[in-house]
């Protein structure tokens, strides 16, 4: 065990992997608390971008754990999932402004960590703009998937678009079989995931009540989507997905259900239909990403309670290896 880890002891167990547990990081120097951000790894480097508020881009180095900030913010990015592409960060279905009409950014953003410089890339066409959407990048093109277009008071859509980087073209893809924003997008091998998530609906005051159970997936094969037979166990939105060879893993997350932000890791083998769990996390939270790098998961920043705090910038990290390899 590396120095800069903290041991957190947790009961709950993966049957794939016992006896492991989530490691709070301490680096030697921190990074800025934020939450409805974005938590990305680029050739190597973890990056937090974004957040309520004009927020720095900040890099974490695992060889010299440490946080660097290298950027300003061109505006205030929220509620987006960026991902990683041709060793830059792209940003497309985010928010800026304020609770609860939070705008659509029209312009794909684009962030290249080498010059640490920002450039807007093609604009995201006007009759598909939405925010709160989740974004995943499958065989060089990038998808996007669910959101809302009007904040968090209504507009709730089952949208999933695809979008070429090499020709700029705009693609829109059957709905998916039921709206919901506040989401992350996963692949899973040749599907593309939506686990958790919501319907945001201000205008009839239920924001946080309506959070989504059912599983969706997309097929890339077949081109249809299809919906799991077993719920989500933890139904949360603000949550954050990832996709490690036949598993899907959502961790994260918030809900009317209690104040605390989630701290419940499940996992869905995508083969089988079941559902297992991971440990739960030593600090719940809401609003941020997730990645996957070195057989380990990792998660950054967020909020701990439902809502817009208190913000943290606390990283864990556990060892997870694809029992497949």
């Amino acid at each position: 065990m590396k120095a800069y880890f903290l041991l957190v002891p947790l009961l709950l167990s993966f049957p794939l992997l016992a006896q492991q547990e989530w490691n709070i990081v301490i680096p030697k120097s921190e990074a800025t608390a934020r939450h409805e951000n974005s938590f990305v790894e680029c050739n190597g480097k973890f990056y937090l971008i974004g957040g309520r508020g004009e927020r720095p881009v900040d890099q974490y180095d695992p060889k010299t754990n440490s946080w660097n900030a290298i950027a300003s913010a061109p505006m205030e990015i929220s509620h987006f999932q960026a991902i990683a592409y041709e060793d830059e960060i792209w940003i497309l279905g985010a928010f800026t402004g304020n609770y609860p009409h939070e705008t659509p950014i029209e312009d794909i953003l684009i962030f290249n960590p080498a010059k640490k410089e920002w450039r807007n890339g093609p604009k995201i066409p006007k009759e598909r703009l939405r925010g709160s959407a989740g974004v995943a990048v499958y065989q060089n093109k990038i998808y996007l998937a669910g959101g809302i277009i009007d904040g968090h008071y209504e507009g709730f859509v089952p949208w999933l678009d695809e979008f070429d980087p090499k020709t700029g073209t705009w693609t829109v893809l059957p709905d998916a079989p039921r709206p919901r924003d506040h989401i992350s997008a996963a692949i899973v091998k040749d599907k593309l995931y939506l686990a958790g998530g919501r319907t945001s609906h201000a205008a009839i005051g239920k924001v946080l009540e309506n959070t989504v159970g059912a599983v969706d997936y997309y097929d890339f094969k077949t081109h249809t989507w299809k919906t799991e037979n077993e719920k989500i166990p933890t139904k949360r939105a603000g949550n954050s997905n990832l996709g490690v060879g036949k598993y899907l893993i959502v961790l994260n997350g918030e809900s009317a259900s209690q104040e605390s932000a989630h701290s419940e890791v499940e996992v869905l083998n995508t083969e089988t239909g079941t559902w297992s769990t991971l440990p739960n996390l030593g600090q719940g939270r809401h609003g941020t990403g997730v990645v996957y790098y070195d057989e380990k998961i990792w998660v950054a920043a967020g909020s701990k309670n439902r809502g817009g705090g208190p913000e943290t910038a606390l990283m864990e990290v556990i060892k997870w290896k694809n029992p497949e390899n």
